[in-house]
């Protein structure tokens, strides 16, 4: 936790405008002497515009100094080149309107500049104490079980892989783990967003940082601290702070460029305005100073922090984390999106959808044999067949599992056996077209047979995600290409494609083969997103230009993937497009509002049309605008 922290301040360092109390206190202090020195008669202009100076230093040392010309002096450093703050426009404007003896102006620049910049990074400050709240909801404490029964409260930092823990009703299950005894319903709100409880028992997996319910239950610790599942959420969003956007990138290359012009074009136009517009040089060097705090690039400067931080913060609380905001702004650009099948866009888990058994069969009992023979065996269809069918009566069979055949077995001097159809040599038209029919269905089928004669068949389905078919829509409504790529048969892949409505189909692919496959989607549609949760998945995630993993996946997905959704929810999936979408549409907008008052003010300055005064205001008010633009996002459905 300690190591996170520290990462978070070493990232945020460049850009950290957090003032502390001190700042502050003496910008109020600036401000008192500015008000004092206004009450001053003319008769005292020297007391004045002493106070004035010392206002101008008071109010703005933190603003203009540490943050203009200390950030100026670090970056140069830094970079070998002079690579100047925006800020330090605003600080020489100050110094300008002090030397041509305009005090008071000097002086309202600063008091509304810097007190702007407060109320900036208050209003940034929101997006990021949003994500701080993350920080605050990891548990500390854990009640270790002792040896002897009792409990002992230790640091959850403490634990070890193997501990057992009481975690009591109302609590905060620490860490990690599984239920050993008790049942209960837990809030996992903190790593998934879904705010229904689950209801938990013996076996079932629970996480650090959720919130117990009214059950008390003993758990056995399964990972370490570092490795938990909100552990990881926390490094997620740790990364995401310092990763930028396209446009952010592109503008943070850009302000210093754009100041080192403006500190040579406006010298240029005091020198020559006199020649040029018939001004007075008193008037050339007041107007250069006005066009010097015009031409400010600090509302371009602040134009994507809230909004990147204000959609980072919201997908987090909705159980969607990335890896960074450039992740987000290519997921808004994508031209294509591929999926694996099985754990993605099905639930990876086979369900019995139909079964028939011949009419001269006693239903019942042939079920009850079923069960038998099937609960000896561990495979996921047997699995799957067990909790479809209930048994009237128990019976005991001594089964084998014969290789290429099935289950076998002895029952009243009759033998059965569960198996595929290709193991069956004599099968009857009719079960040879119910067999046709639900394969082309993408199902898996069993023939149940009596003495070798089939007597009745199974078929089984790894059913989609709930969401599936909404999202896939979702994505063919924007004219985003849809891929399904998958490991399984064609025939199944086909089935599953035309429910779900999929544009395009690849099937019978290896694992090594998706990368190569998202490579050629990349190349035939542009910008691709790949969906996946498994191993296998990996060096696709790796590949795509998005990555996203489902939370419930393995571990290596989650760790390769640019995108994680705690849930396996693909309507996550639509609500991070829907948000990346407005986090790209804000920016422009935020951009071009910026890059509008800049020229508005810069043409009015030049043609004599306002004055300091006014032209702070103006440029400190559009800064304002476009932060809390951003902060519509925390919002953002």
């Amino acid at each position: 936790m300690k190591n996170i922290q520290e990462q978070q301040a070493h990232e945020s360092h460049s850009h950290d405008h957090t003032h502390g109390k001190m700042p502050i206190i003496s910008y109020f202090i600036g401000l008192v002497l500015a008000i004092i020195g206004l009450f001053l008669s003319d008769e005292n202009l020297l007391i004045q515009n002493i106070l004035f100076s010392f206002a101008t230093i008071t109010a703005g040392y933190h603003v203009i100094l540490l943050e203009g010309i200390g950030e100026t002096v670090e970056n140069t450093k830094l970079k070998g080149k002079f690579t100047p703050n925006s800020h330090i426009l605003m600080g020489l404007a100050a110094i300008g309107a002090s030397l041509i003896g305009s005090f008071w102006e000097g002086t309202l620049l600063i008091l509304i500049f810097s007190g702007a910049h407060f109320l900036e990074d208050y209003a940034e400050g929101r997006s990021k104490r949003e994500i701080t709240k993350l920080l605050e909801m990891n548990p500390t404490t854990a009640k270790l079980i002792l040896p002897d029964g009792n409990t002992k409260i230790v640091d959850v930092s403490e634990l070890k892989v193997g501990d057992q823990l009481q975690v009591l009703n109302g609590d905060q299950v620490p860490i990690d783990g599984i239920i050993l005894s008790g049942t209960t319903s837990i809030d996992e709100s903190s790593i998934n967003g879904e705010s229904i409880a689950k209801e938990k028992s013996k076996g079932d997996e629970v996480f650090g940082s959720t919130i117990n319910g009214t059950g008390t239950f003993t758990m056995e610790v399964t990972k370490e601290n570092k490795d938990t599942v909100f552990s990881k959420i926390l490094q997620l969003v740790s990364q995401n702070q310092d990763n930028q956007t396209k446009a952010a990138s592109i503008i943070q290359k850009f302000e210093p460029k754009y100041v080192n012009i403006v500190l040579i074009a406006i010298p240029l136009v005091m020198l020559l305005a006199p020649f040029l517009f018939d001004w007075t040089w008193s008037q050339s060097v007041y107007r250069g100073l006005v066009l010097l705090v015009a031409a400010s690039p600090c509302a371009l400067a602040a134009a994507t922090v809230s909004v990147t931080l204000s959609t980072t913060s919201n997908l987090a609380k909705k159980g969607v984390l990335s890896k960074g905001s450039t992740y987000l702004s290519q997921l808004a650009d994508i031209d294509a999106i591929a999926f694996d099948k099985t754990g993605t866009l099905t639930n990876g888990e086979p369900k019995v959808t139909n079964y028939y058994f011949t009419h001269s069969v006693n239903e019942e009992n042939i079920i009850d044999i079923i069960v038998a023979l099937e609960k000896e065996s561990n495979h996921p269809l047997a699995n799957a067949i067990l909790e479809k069918f209930e048994v009237k009566n128990k019976i005991g069979i001594e089964v084998t599992n014969q290789i290429g055949k099935g289950l076998t077995g002895d029952y009243n001097g009759k033998n059965y056996r569960i198996g595929k159809p290709t193991s069956f040599e004599s099968v009857s038209e009719e079960y040879t077209q119910f067999n046709h029919d639900w394969a082309s269905e993408g199902k898996t089928v069993v023939y149940v047979a009596e003495n070798e004669e089939v007597i009745g068949l199974i078929a089984l389905m790894d059913i989609p995600n709930e969401h599936a078919k909404e999202t896939i829509n979702y994505f063919k409504k924007l004219g985003i290409h849809t891929t399904l790529i998958t490991g399984d048969s064609e025939m199944t892949g086909k089935a599953v494609g035309e429910q779900l409505g999929i544009d395009e189909v690849i099937a019978n692919v290896m694992p090594e083969d998706k990368s190569r496959i998202i490579e050629e989607q990349k190349e035939k549609f542009g910008v691709t997103a790949m969906v996946g949760d498994g191993v296998n998945d990996a060096p696709a995630l790796v590949n795509a230009d998005v990555g996203i993993a489902m939370g419930g996946g393995t571990d290596v997905a989650v760790e390769v993937s640019d995108l994680v959704l705690m849930q396996n929810n693909l309507s996550k999936l639509v609500q991070s497009h829907k948000i990346s979408s407005n986090m790209g549409r804000v920016i422009r907008q935020n951009i071009i509002f910026s890059m509008a008052v800049v020229a508005f003010l810069v043409v009015v300055s030049l043609l004599g049309l306002t004055d300091i005064t006014i032209s702070v205001i103006v440029h400190e008010g559009s800064t304002l605008v476009v932060i809390l633009n951003g902060l519509r996002l925390l919002r953002s459905k």
